[in-house]
């Protein structure tokens, strides 16, 4: 099974909740650290690429071409 691609602006699910509550994060840098910002609380925060790709429980695709 292929890698999904995860693009600026893309929203994930990761599996262990933020401290406000939140599960939802959106992508506002990609690369080898992804940066995330909370979708609750709008707290953003630096994650490793194989942390990020091993914490994801669901991938929700930006709408925007």
């Amino acid at each position: 099974m292929d890698k999904p691609k995860y693009e600026i602006n893309d929203t994930v699910e990761l599996k262990k909740a933020h401290p406000c509550g939140s599960h939802s994060w959106q992508i506002w840098r990609t690369g080898i650290d992804f940066g995330l910002k909370c979708l609750g609380c709008g707290h953003r925060i630096m994650m490793p690429r194989k942390d990020f790709e091993r914490a994801v429980k669901k991938h929700f695709p930006s709408a925007q071409p």
